[in-house]
């Protein structure tokens, strides 16, 4: 039976703007109150996905949050009709109300941590959605993103879908870009890192000082546990503070693996050497490349600033590994310079692939940020609902839903204009038919 890794991409919504909301996220605190354009990084969010498909791919869709998220701001006072709440939490509460318009939920590395049937115990792939407690405007997916998901992948034969944690810092977690899998083909049994910037209950243990560290050991720990997956299957590594302090965020900015190819920086993870001994030890002697790029030839700064690390690697047909890297890496000297190296040494990655995602680079995310990954059979891959899965048909269908509803400018004050909430909500009512979803949204449920 085939395997593959089916990436799912999340579409970008209607209200992409860029408000700077994430402390610690260099991209999108330097781009904070630009004008942004939800059409154009729409499209350009499929125009990935299509090319990826094209080359042989498995490609899903994920559907956006709604936005703006007037159930949250209710929550939060606001009172009369939508259009009041929106225009009072505007004028009231600025910042609150930019949050919660936020169209993070593109970034859909940060939707879910996944385990497929080969590494759990029950042998159904494993859902847990992110709490994403470390940023308010990112707190307020984890509901929708399980009902996203479980439109998505809905036969319980084959998928198992897990509550998110306990929305508590403690348990802070932030999803597959904290989490990757190394295996030999994607159908075997395989070894789970889990990437942690601190420990939330030993507080004797190294942490940064000047960014949060979104992820714990202890949320990492108890999604392994939810998974049913063997501890001789799991490592967990802690992230360098000290990266984490220079915009390090999540560890898919400083590091991605596919297959049994590690591709990270020398700064990367707290005693590297011992962590790297682990994986060989559980990845039980096969063979394991660890590419380690070194500071000399690319600074953090430069990975941080160009996405390195937070691009796909991706294996083709004849076995070898291509790397999609945003157009930003072609770009910046060092970092060219280093991937036109890396094709010429003795590792399975032989090609680079650029895209153009500038306005996602813009607000913090690169092509690994926007997609989530999914390991699976072809039995499971047949489960799986066919309306999210990319085709010519369904890349025509999404594009022209995007001409139809979107806009091509949108600034702060654009927002809190009912008119878009109104936009934002009939867009996604016809989306949720296009893709069969059902009433996933807030406002289709009150309408029932």
């Amino acid at each position: 039976m085939q395997q593959f890794e089916v990436n799912f991409d999340g579409l970008v919504g209607p209200t992409h703007n860029y408000a700077g909301l994430s402390v610690g996220n260099v991209a999108s605190q330097s781009n904070a109150n630009a004008v942004s354009n939800p059409k154009e990084a729409a499209k350009q969010g499929l125009a990935k996905m299509k090319a990826l498909a094209d080359m042989g791919m498995k490609q899903g869709v994920l559907a956006p949050q709604e936005r703006p998220d007037v159930a949250a701001l209710r929550r939060l006072g606001f009172t009369g009709t939508d259009a009041n709440v929106i225009q009072s939490a505007a004028k009231q509460a600025p910042q609150i109300f930019l949050a919660c318009c936020s169209a993070s939920s593109m970034w859909t590395a940060n939707a879910a941590t996944v385990s497929p049937g080969a590494d759990t115990a029950d042998g159904r792939i494993h859902f847990t959605p992110a709490n994403l407690t470390n940023k308010f405007h990112r707190s307020l997916e984890p509901q929708v993103t399980g009902k996203i998901l479980k439109a998505t992948f809905a036969n319980e034969k084959y998928f198992a879908h897990h509550t998110h944690l306990p929305d508590n810092e403690h348990f802070g977690d932030e999803g597959a870009a904290n989490h990757t899998r190394l295996c030999r083909s994607y159908g075997s049994a395989g070894v789970e890192l889990f990437v942690y910037g601190r420990s939330a209950f030993d507080v004797q243990k190294p942490a940064p000082s000047r960014y949060p560290a979104r992820q714990t050991l202890e949320a990492s720990q108890a999604i392994a546990r939810l998974h049913g997956l063997d501890d001789d299957t799991v490592v967990y590594i802690q992230q360098n503070p000290d990266v984490i302090d220079q915009g390090v965020f999540h560890n898919d900015v400083i590091a991605v693996g596919n297959q049994n190819v590690l591709f990270f920086h020398e700064q990367a993870f707290l005693n590297t050497p011992v962590v790297l001994e682990e994986i060989r030890r559980k990845f039980d002697d096969h063979p394991l490349h660890f590419i380690e790029v070194p500071t000399s030839q690319v600074s953090v700064l430069d990975a941080v600033s160009t996405y390195l690390f937070n691009t796909q690697i991706i294996t083709l047909s004849d076995d070898n590994m291509a790397i999609i890297a945003p157009s930003e890496c072609k770009e910046n000297a060092a970092v060219s310079s280093y991937l036109d190296s890396l094709i010429g040494m003795n590792t399975p990655i032989k090609e680079v692939k650029f895209f153009d995602v500038k306005q996602s680079m813009r607000n913090g995310g690169g092509p690994a940020c926007l997609r989530l990954r999914v390991a699976m059979t072809e039995q499971e891959l047949n489960a799986t609902n066919p309306r999210t899965l990319m085709n010519d048909i369904l890349f025509a269908r999404l594009n022209q839903w995007v001409e139809k509803h979107y806009r091509d400018r949108l600034s702060e004050q654009d927002l809190a204009d009912p008119a878009l909430l109104d936009e934002s909500r009939s867009a996604l009512d016809e989306l949720t038919q296009i893709m069969k979803l059902g009433s996933i949204y807030p406002f289709q449920e009150s309408e029932l």
